[in-house]
């Protein structure tokens, strides 16, 4: 009976070498001569050995795990497309994806050998696959501004109909995707088994309109086994966790050599109680992290508000005791600057409305969006209004200016904080994680709540 061993999101595994050789020891677990090992991008980047060796550390965890097939997630392309290629062609692993197109307009790394749609035989059951990729990525992703992202229903469509014509024995068809909250959308519109899925940073195993949705979480939380089933049963999946898993020796020499080669080991400061940076934690509204965060951006520029979007800060381990570089990489690992706006009032409040995030389509709906510093903020969530706004204790002035300190990706984004732009940009730092150490070494890292967010009738 066909099974699927899929994985995704794997981003900052890799920062703590142990932990990526005990998710490959799970996932060889589960592997076997019934099985193919499957992936749904964010596989590469972003993370801390990720920005070393510029994502070619999963070269190293494909070969450890046999993965067969992946698809490209928006942090597939930061280090820009051509990286991308050659990481594509040296790749053990097939990419698969239908929607992505290079500068010139054509299908994205096709001479380096990414198909739109591949069809595998898995414990004899023929299995069609096809790979789809956020079409919003050009926004969430500055380095991936120069292609383009077709429209996935459709693409897959298109890629579907090839495998129907290229094969007629095939059983099962199985969507590769890092659409996060549009699988569902995928699932209502196309005729597939199952859509195992990334992007969004939460675990799922759930039925839509009879197709299997699956979604492993991120940092290798699970591992999902998918059993495929025999021709008219219905898929079905069972998510695993790494724990207990005999690491991946060899795995874990590899990356532990790159790590060393980086020498990110300077200590940074000092931590007295652990800095939690769970999911949880960053999207849960106010936080000590996100204050930590919020607090550099706006020291380095000496701004009226520091904004941090939550969705910049990456989960990993809790910060105790010393804190290293590698650990503010680890944080935010983007060689992206801190820039200086200057907003309106009105535009100021428009922001401080985006951090709650009700009409962006990713995450889940109760997610938190922003940390701020030299501001409070209340929301209300039912009626999903900002019904106080304060900067350095005085309600925001609508007709006023102020100077916001934020990472640079905000301004070329419209997905997050879309009335942040190019336009409001009059200054520019450090990129963010030497601009947290500079932070830490002359104020030390001690933040606390403090009452800068609130969120009133959350859940009602």
């Amino acid at each position: 009976m066909a099974r699927l061993v899929h994985y995704s999101d794997i981003e900052n595994v890799f920062d703590v070498p142990e932990r990526a050789a005990r998710l490959a020891g799970r996932i060889r677990e589960l592997d076997g001569p019934d099985a193919a090992v499957v992936a749904t991008g964010d596989t590469t980047a972003p993370g801390v050995l990720s920005l070393v060796a510029t994502g070619r550390q999963v070269l190293d965890f494909y070969a450890a795990t046999d993965t067969v097939l992946d698809t490209f997630g928006n942090h597939e392309f930061d280090y820009g497309p051509d990286a991308l290629r050659e990481l594509v062609a040296d790749a053990s692993a097939t990419f698969v994806s239908a929607n992505v197109r290079d500068e010139a307009g054509d299908p994205f790394g096709r001479n380096e050998g990414v198909v739109p749609w591949t069809i595998r035989v898995v414990d004899d059951e023929t299995v069609g696959f096809v790979g789809l990729t956020d079409p919003a990525t050009d926004s969430l992703n500055p380095m991936a501004a120069p292609l383009d992202f077709d429209d996935p229903i459709a693409a897959a469509d298109d890629a579907i109909a090839a495998i129907e014509r290229a094969d007629r024995t095939v059983s099962r068809l199985v969507v590769l995707s890092h659409l996060g909250g549009g699988d569902d959308d995928l699932a209502r519109a196309l005729d597939v088994d199952a859509i195992l899925g990334g992007h969004v940073h939460s675990r799922r195993n759930a039925h839509v309109d009879g197709t299997l949705v699956v979604r492993p979480g991120v940092n290798g939380e699970v591992v999902a086994e998918v059993d495929l089933g025999e021709a008219g049963d219905r898929p079905t999946a069972t998510l695993h966790e790494p724990d207990g898993a005999t690491p991946h020796a060899d795995l874990r020499a590899a990356l532990t050599r790159r790590m060393n080669e980086a020498d990110l080991g300077e200590v940074v400061g000092h931590v007295r109680e652990p800095i939690i940076r769970t999911g949880e934690v960053v999207h849960g509204g106010e936080c000590r992290v996100g204050n930590f965060v919020a607090d550099a951006f706006r020291w380095v520029h000496d701004a009226d508000v520091g904004l941090s979007n939550a969705g910049g800060l990456r989960q990993g381990d809790p910060w105790a005791g010393d804190v290293t570089k590698a650990d503010l990489i680890s944080l935010i690992p983007f060689e992206e600057p801190v820039v200086l706006t200057s907003v309106t009032g009105g535009e100021l409040l428009g922001v401080l409305r985006e951090m709650a995030a009700p009409d962006i389509d990713f995450g889940e709906d109760d997610w938190w969006h922003g940390h701020v510093s030299n501001a409070r903020v209340v929301w209300d969530a039912a009626s999903e209004m900002v019904v106080e706004a304060a900067v350095d204790d005085a309600p925001v002035d609508p007709d006023a200016r102020y100077t916001v300190a934020t990472p640079e990706y905000l301004l070329h984004s419209d997905h997050e904080f879309p009335t942040l732009s190019q336009r409001h940009r009059i200054g520019e730092a450090d990129i963010q994680y030497e601009v947290l150490a500079q932070y830490a070494r002359e104020r030390g890292i001690d933040p606390a709540v403090e009452d800068r967010i609130e969120i009133r009738n959350r859940g009602n």
